[in-house]
Formats: C-alpha cells, sequence, structure tokens
C-alpha cells in the first residue's frame, strides 16, 4: 500500500492513504509541505520518497539582481529558525572575497549571536521530545518559553523578534550594551538548565533503538553534517576543524561528538548535549566581547564590487555545513551566488535510510533529521 504522510499540523483531508504526522506546535516541520511518500507492507516502510512540495523559492536567481548589501537581507531567510546564520554565510563570503577585515567587537558579537541563533533552532527541534515523544506539558511550556525569550532578546537588540538584519558587510549595524549582554548569559544559564531536562526526558522515555540509522557511510554519500553527523562519531564542527569568527579564541574542545550508533535517539540527544555545550560557548563569547571595546562597522564605498574571480566560505549553521560559492565578474551583483545547505543533504539520507521502519516509529524517524522547509527548496 503506497501512504503519503504530511509533516504539519491536520489541514486537509485524512485518510488510510494520506496521513499528518504532527511533531508538535513548536517544531519547524509545523510549515507543512514536505510530504513523504511511503510504500508499506504491513507496518514496515519499504520505500520512500521526499516530496518537498511547491516551495522553491529561487533565492539563487534572486541573489544574481541584488547588489552586495541587499544580498544580505535576503540570505536571512531562507533558514527562519536560525536567520542570522545566514545573513552571516553571505557578509563572510562577500568579505572574503573584498579582503575585508570587520573589527575585533564585531567579531565577537557576530560568534555571540550565531549560538543564539544556535539554542533557537535547536529548542525548535527538540521541541518535540516533550510534545510527542517524551510528553511533560511543563517542559513543553519552557521549551516554547525559551524560544520566546530568545526572540524577544534579539528584538532588544534588533529590533526584529525573528529576521534581525544585522549583518553587514565589515561588521554589524548595532551594538549590544552591558545590559544586553547580561541579559544574553542569564538566557544562557536557562537555557542550559533545560537541555538537562529535555536530555533527562530522553533518557528515561527509552526510546527504540536502531530506527532510521544514518552511520558513517550514509553520512558521507549524502553529506550529512551538524549533530547528525556529531551522532555518528564523525566530527564536522567547523568552528573546531576550521575555526572562523572568534572560535580560535573559544574553548572548542567540549564540543560533543558522540559514539552512538546514528540512529534516531542518538541524533536527538546529540542535540541535547549539543543545546547544553552552546550555551557555555555562548557565554565565554560574551564574555569575549567585555574585553574588546571599539567601532562594530567600517567605511565602505557608495558602490560595492567584487573583484573578478570565485570564493567558497563554509560555515557551521545550527543544523550542519552551510557553503556559500560566490562568483563575481567585477559588476555590483553577484554572476552566481550557490548555497549548499544542511536541509538539502538530510532530506535526501532520509529517504535512504527510512525504509526498514516501522510505521509507529516515523514520527521518532522524521523529528530526528533537522530540515526547514526555506532551507531545503532554497
Amino acid at each position: 500500500m503506497t501512504v503519503t504522510y504530511v509533516l504539519g499540523a491536520p489541514l486537509g483531508d485524512v485518510s488510510a492513504q494520506r496521513r499528518f504526522l504532527d511533531l508538535g506546535p513548536d517544531h519547524p516541520s509545523r510549515s507543512g509541505i514536505v510530504e513523504i511518500v511511503c510504500l508499506v507492507d504491513g507496518d514496515i516502510v519499504e520505500e520512500a520518497e521526499i516530496r518537498p512540495g511547491a516551495s522553491h523559492r529561487s533565492a539563487e536567481k534572486l541573489f544574481e539582481v541584488r547588489d552586495y548589501r541587499a544580498v544580505l537581507a535576503l540570505a536571512n531567510r531562507h533558514d527562519w529558525q536560525a536567520p542570522f546564520a545566514g545573513e552571516l554565510g553571505a557578509a563572510l563570503a562577500i568579505e572574503v572575497a573584498l579582503r575585508l577585515t570587520p573589527p575585533p567587537r564585531a567579531t565577537w558579537l557576530r560568534t555571540v549571536l550565531a549560538e543564539h541563533a544556535r539554542l533557537h533552532s535547536h529548542l525548535g527541534f527538540l521541541s518535540v521530545v516533550p510534545a510527542k515523544l517524551a510528553p511533560d506539558a511543563g517542559v513543553a511550556r519552557e521549551v516554547h518559553a525559551a524560544r520566546e525569550a530568545l526572540r524577544e532578546q534579539l528584538a532588544e537588540l534588533s529590533g526584529n523578534r525573528i529576521h534581525p538584519m544585522v549583518c553587514r558587510l565589515g561588521g554589524l549595524s548595532v551594538d549590544a550594551d552591558q545590559q544586553w549582554l547580561d541579559a544574553e548569559v542569564q538566557l544562557a544559564e536557562r537555557v542550559a538548565r533545560l537541555a538537562l531536562e529535555l536530555r533527562a526526558l530522553l533518557v528515561q522515555a527509552d526510546l527504540p533503538r536502531g530506527v532510521a540509522v544514518i552511520d558513517p557511510g550514509i553520512a558521507r554519500t549524502y553529506g550529512v553534517t551538524g549533530p547528525a553527523a556529531r551522532a555518528a562519531g564523525i566530527d564536522t564542527d567547523l568552528r573546531r576543524s576550521a575555526p572562523y569568527l572568534a572560535y580560535a579564541d573559544l574553548d572548542v574542545s567540549a564540543l560533543p561528538v558522540t559514539d552512538h550508533p546514528g540512529d534516531a535517539a542518538s541524533r536527538l540527544l546529540a542535540w541535547a548535549d549539543e543545546l547544553e555545550s552552546t550555551c557555555s560557548l555562548l557565554a565565554s563569547a560574551v564574555q569575549g566581547t567585555t574585553v574588546e571595546d571599539g567601532p562594530v562597522s567600517v567605511k565602505l564605498p557608495k558602490v560595492m564590487r567584487v573583484p573578478v574571480g570565485d570564493t567558497y566560505v563554509a560555515h557551521e549553521a545550527p543544523l550542519g555545513r552551510a557553503g556559500w560559492w560566490l562568483v563575481s565578474r567585477g559588476e555590483k551583483v553577484p554572476w552566481r551566488l550557490k548555497l549548499r545547505t544542511a536541509s538539502f543533504s538530510h532530506m535526501a539520507a532520509l529517504e535512504a535510510v527510512l525504509p526498514g521502519t516501522h510505521v509507529a516509529d516515523l514520527p521518532l524517524a522524521l523529528a530526528s533529521v533537522g530540515y526547514v522547509v526555506g532551507d531545503l527548496a532554497k
């Protein structure tokens, strides 16, 4: 029998051939659109096909008609769980091409905001734990409240709860005062306590093992990175292997890489562990801003032109490696700006590992592989 599973809250017809998988009100899959068409024999998935739906946003083509300043605002929008990661990646690629170095304080603040975005993203995906996998209404409320607090904290700095749009070529558009930085540390401490609660729920739930295993071979074949790869023992963290921003001056040795088998339960545990370590890293980055005073931007010419050539930059976005390939012909706009997104690789791998999964374990399998629709169909 062929069954279509739709990720998101039920919005249409539900039948034996069309079923909805709701992973909770705070989970990023709530945006819907993604369908998984499965050939099911009894209660076992034999084949699976991922269908992202009509969600292509043509971001890469739009980059080609935006000047380099406007590119940053557009790049902000494809991963709406961590928008700052998008604007940061575009800025890093263009700055490398321009041989432009931001002021030290801007670099430290960018590091703070990058880890802030990671907390928001990780909490969103882990929200499935108290909402569905190990139901706990109190922890579910706290996850929602913590994500809301992260948004409000971002609004205090940028004026926008979701899309900060504070990256500028050569730095940032805003500086953070000490009051905001102190609040950021307090928020990180709050999330760190929540990370321990989420991990305890995962351990107590005794989730099925061996579900949708992404082992090192599959991870390398499909380009799986981020927590999903680290759950299989692969150290792909660019903050450690190829430090950028201020990561070379931070202790990144404690960022977790596990010896788990790379199954769905392992990936959720890896997320919880990384949530806790991110809180510590964020607090250290805040400390770095206190020793770096000065400007957060540089003066730029009215018209920006990138020298002829191509540039590739990758950074560690919350879901995994994000790559930016910039090709310039010396104009005011990119000739090509190609994105390498973690979401695309992860969903391709999921299609390969779903066969053999019990239908009852599909929510666990799908919840453990991170994707954002805008990041998937960019």
